[in-house]
């Protein structure tokens, strides 16, 4: 087999220039560039035609699901591995439905990496041992009923849901509440682990389907006139 022509995404320069450099050691990886966000990733993908990405998620400009969904469309034969420090299911899910052969997070060691990018170029799904005990679990979960899950939730994680409903994405929820983006993400692990969600958009469907419409805001009086 011929070196892995790969690319590394991450918008932390000292982890970027790391991985570079480490997996760059390996005869049978070659390290053609490097990104550092999704914008540049598709870019340089386009460029260099890479056989392997290995892809940060959160990351600013454009995130690595968006960026693994266009180029999985872009240039199908190009395999991308997420290698990030979430494991959510959220963005497990996310990322394995935009596309991603592989699903590991950051506390995997040189040789897991490396080993992943070698399975990818062959075609080869690789996830963590964590990711996979989600996916299990997400597969055997039984549902409870809305009711229950609902009377689950904290009155923060309900605010949060229903502006998931309303279409806001995390940064735009975080302002409206005046809380983190971090504290954000928390809420919506939380609230997705209670009511039984795998996506942004069951929760979407979901927040519609069980939380009672807001009531109008009421209209403030007209000013009197006053006929002189």
């Amino acid at each position: 087999m011929s070196s892995v022509k790969l690319v590394v995404v991450d918008d932390q320069t000292a982890v970027r220039e790391a991985l570079a450099v480490m997996l760059d050691l390996n005869e049978d990886v070659d390290v053609v560039a490097t990104a550092v966000n999704g914008e540049e990733a598709v870019a340089v993908v386009a460029e260099h035609r890479p056989d392997v990405v290995l892809m940060d998620l959160n990351m600013p400009v454009m995130d690595g699901v968006e960026a693994t969904r266009r180029i999985r469309a872009d240039r199908p034969e190009t395999e991308v591995v997420v290698l990030t420090t979430f494991e959510d299911d959220e963005s497990v899910l996310a990322a394995l439905q935009a596309g991603a052969a592989g699903y590991l997070t950051k506390e995997a060691d040189r040789a897991t990496i490396v080993q992943a990018v070698r399975s990818a170029a062959l075609g080869q799904a690789v996830l963590a041992p964590e990711v996979q005990r989600r996916l299990l679990d997400l597969a055997t979960r039984r549902p409870r009923p809305a009711a229950e899950q609902v009377a689950m939730l904290t009155a923060r994680e309900r605010e949060v849901l229903r502006l998931i409903g309303d279409g806001l994405r995390n940064a735009e929820i975080a302002a409206r509440l005046f809380i983190s983006e971090a504290t954000v993400k928390t809420h919506i692990n939380n609230l997705f682990a209670k009511a039984d969600l795998s996506s942004r958009a069951e929760a979407v469907r979901y927040a519609l389907s069980v939380l009672p419409p807001e009531p109008p805001t009421p209209k403030a009086d007209s000013p009197r006139r006053t006929w002189r």
